[in-house]
């Protein structure tokens, strides 16, 4: 039976701590899954709601972005995909008599855990100019307010248009047509916070900002190489992947700052073996210090050229001579500087030894088809497009993009978040791109660069940016810097926000705001041309449908297509030259134009119409040819950059907890870790701890160091004693997030550096 939302936000002063777990999934997993969907959705809603899960006919996962394998299983989803449909397709219901209880300022003082648990919003709701409470509004109003601050701006580009992971491909594609018909290009979306790093060192490399592997060269791989991520609970689904690979004789290697059960050991719980013991996935785990990636894959790259070039490895084919000469570019300047990589340096930067080095750099010389695997680990430094760049360099080295069982594969987190900037939704969109819109809808869309993230909460605390819409996502939670976020939203003259359920931005709002509720991923949608499906793109580049069936949580919802087809006509009015009401009716011929305007989809309708969707094109995966400015893959050199950490200090990462999605937290444990019952620790290496006379148990709070001077502190964590690396700390996120400044972000991609704070912890005054 379902069960009411919480009344009262749990207390969380006191954290219970227990040792970590060496294994993921398993019996626990799956009991850990029924539990919370029953508890949000009843026994016979989970039933028939989990069966459709990434199923071929059925909805694709809101949660991660990992794809679906060919053949699939009854039950083809894993914990935490259980959690996010069982808080979409809950039970529960915020109703306008929820906002006529609770006012704004009382919203503001509740966490995420309970703001999300109260359920599915089914009104839209509005807070008027000196308002205290929302209250509800018909959709026609809601279009007419937004309509009036647009019209009265002095440019478009004091508005700002948000997306996060969620919005399908369709939705996408209009919104980002209806921000440039509009006349601006700013489209920040979560994309800026994480994987903006890979996209640009890709781009810049091998001339696509995407991965370069399918599901299946996962299977065919020789060695994998899994850096700053952790797929146990952020995509658990890759861990069937592992297994299988492991089982076709791939070894891999882990690394990174903590270990994390669900490399260690994976209990699948579609087999046998996985109910019981399990299978042993991690050959070798390097647990590097937090941004220390870069200096590991230049001095491998040293030690390749190295066997190259000594007469017992001359033609042992260490280096891809024939691969190097026929496909790259600037291969002298990087074997230069990758031959001049220290040692002495790189073992002060990783934290590693010399032997562990050369273990891994053995199983990578007996590798022929060599795949690595990242994640937010290696995106959220300073020097993160440089450390993707290095990794790009080690496996141009051995001629490992483009072939079967080799490249690149950056792990999407969101479920369609590489979808929507395939659509368009970028603040610096290619000339080719604005070109295809305008020939094939007849206006001129603007040239300059617009906002990302970080650009966009800056315009907002100086007062250039006045309207800011949100399509989906939790924009203050997931930003950097809180204090000075939360102060820039405050300042617009309007804040939007569309989404299924509570979360904290709608508790942060400018001089007025709507809460538009839309329809999810798990419910029918009907419009006036019958029953309609959308498009996701997987973190692969396969794109599929995906088909609710659930019936919709209010009658008053409208799907995300038309809310922006509805919004754009009244905003734009006649002189549009977009047909929005015939999209708003059908989406297929939101697809048509999708397919005249960005190459790879072609034929949209006929082919995603095939089980299981199509696999969009890449160049260097598919035919070795990479569309770079040289028309060659690039190697790069760039000097060896890790973070300085002071006496005394600890460097803090931030991460999630095995209870959380994003910023949306389904509960207060995080299982393999061993804590229960509070978000508020901070994991110390025990030897560290004992310099800085920490003890387990006591409380601290953090407080972030940065060269602008100011004070930002993260009261009230308990210290828990844990095996990180040393000098290294982790807490998790959105309560961390106030630490990492607005200012410091990754060279070139403007990426928060969420994964490198430099802390210091001081005794609680509470203690």
């Amino acid at each position: 039976m379902a069960t009411k939302p919480p009344k009262a936000d749990p207390v969380q002063d006191a954290p219970q701590v227990a040792e970590p777990k060496h294994a993921a999934a398993g019996i626990p997993a799956i009991g850990h899954s029924l539990r919370m969907a029953q508890q949000q959705m009843g026994v016979r809603r989970t039933a028939l709601t989990l069966l459709r899960v990434n199923q071929k006919d059925g909805f694709d996962c809101p949660g991660c972005a990992w794809p679906e394998p060919e053949h699939r299983h009854a039950a083809e989803f894993c914990e935490n995909g259980a959690k996010a449909v069982a808080e979409e397709a809950t039970l529960r219901r915020v109703t306008p008599e929820f906002f006529a209880e609770h006012s704004v300022a009382d919203l503001a003082t509740r966490s995420g855990y309970w703001l999300g648990q109260q359920g599915r919003l089914t009104h839209p709701v509005y807070l008027p100019e000196g308002g205290t409470h929302y209250e509800p509004v018909t959709w026609e109003r809601a279009f007419d307010i937004v309509a009036e601050e647009i019209t009265a701006l002095a440019s478009p580009d004091e508005t700002l248009f948000y997306t996060s992971g969620r919005t399908s491909n369709e939705a996408a594609f209009l919104y980002q047509l209806f921000a440039r018909e509009l006349g601006t290009n700013n489209l920040p979306d979560c994309s800026n916070m994480c994987h903006e790093s890979s996209g640009s060192a890709l781009s810049e490399t091998i001339g696509v900002g995407k991965g370069s592997v399918l599901l299946e060269d996962l299977y065919k791989a020789d060695l994998i190489i899994v850096a700053g991520q952790n797929p146990g609970t952020n995509h658990p689904r890759m861990l069937s992947a592992l297994e299988q690979a492991k089982n076709n004789g791939a070894r891999i290697i882990s690394v990174n700052p903590l270990p994390e059960a669900g490399l260690e050991r994976f209990k699948n719980p579609q087999t046998p073996k996985g109910l019981t013991t399990g299978a042993a996935l991690t050959d070798l785990f390097l647990q590097i210090r937090i941004g220390g990636d870069q200096a590991l894959f230049r001095l491998l790259n040293k030690l390749i050229l190295a066997e190259s070039d000594s007469a017992s490895g001359a033609g042992s084919g260490a280096v891809d001579e024939e691969f190097v000469r026929e496909h790259t570019h600037g291969y002298e300047e990087f074997a230069a500087t990758a031959r001049a990589a220290d040692w002495d340096e790189t073992l002060t930067a990783t934290g590693l030894s010399q032997s562990e080095i050369e273990e891994a750099l053995r199983m990578v010389l007996a590798s022929k088809r060599t795949i690595v695997c990242w994640a937010m680990g290696l995106t959220q430094h300073k020097h993160s497009v440089a450390t993707i760049r290095e990794v790009v360099n080690f496996l141009l080295l051995r001629g490992n993009i483009g072939r079967p069982g080799a490249g690149v594969c950056p792990v999407r987190g969101h479920s369609n978040v590489q979808g929507d900037r395939t659509m368009g939704i970028f603040e610096r969109p290619a000339p080719a791109f604005l070109d295809a819109l305008e020939k094939e809808f007849g206006f001129a869309p603007p040239r300059e660069h617009g906002y990302d993230v970080v650009r966009a909460i800056r315009a907002l605390r100086d007062g250039e940016a006045k309207v800011f819409f949100a399509m989906g996502g939790n924009f203050v939670s997931a930003s950097p810097d809180t204090d000075v976020t939360e102060a820039a939203m405050r300042r617009a003259r309007l804040t939007v926000h569309v989404s299924t359920k509570l979360n904290r931005s709608h508790a942060i709002t400018g001089a007025r705001a709507l809460v538009l509720p839309t329809l999810g991923r798990t419910e029918r949608d009907l419009q006036g041309g019958g029953e309609q499906f959308v498009t996701v793109e997987d973190s692969m580049g396969m794109v599929h449908a995906s088909r609710g069936r659930l019936e919709p949580a209010s009658t008053r919802l409208l799907s995300e297509p038309a809310i922006v087809c509805r919004l754009a006509r009244r905003v734009l009015g006649e002189n549009s030259k977009v047909p929005w009401e015939e999209f708003e009716k059908d989406y297929a011929t939101i697809r048509d134009r999708i397919a005249r305007v960005i190459p790879g989809f072609e034929d949209f309708n006929a082919r995603v119409a095939h089980p299981g969707g199509f696999a969009l094109p890449h160049a260097p995966r598919d035919e070795r040819r990479f569309p770079t400015a040289t028309g060659k893959a690039n190697f790069t050199a760039a000097p060896v950059e890790y973070p300085n950490l002071p006496q005394g200090r600890l460097l803090l990462q931030t991460l999630r907890s095995h209870d959380q999605y994003n910023t949306t937290i389904y509960g207060l444990d995080d299982r393999y870790r061993g804590i229960k019952n509070g978000r508020r620790v901070v994991l110390v290496n025990p030897d560290d701890a004992r310099t800085l006379h920490l003890a387990d148990g006591s409380y601290v709070d953090l407080v972030s160091e940065w060269k602008d001077g100011v004070e930002r502190r993260a009261p009230g964590f308990r210290v828990v004693h844990y095996p990180t690396a040393r000098g290294c700390a982790a807490a998790y996120y959105p309560e961390t997030n106030v630490l990492v400044p607005l200012d410091s972000t990754a060279d070139t991609s403007n990426t928060p550096a969420s994964k490198s704070v430099v802390v210091r912890l001081e005794q609680s005054a509470t203690d």
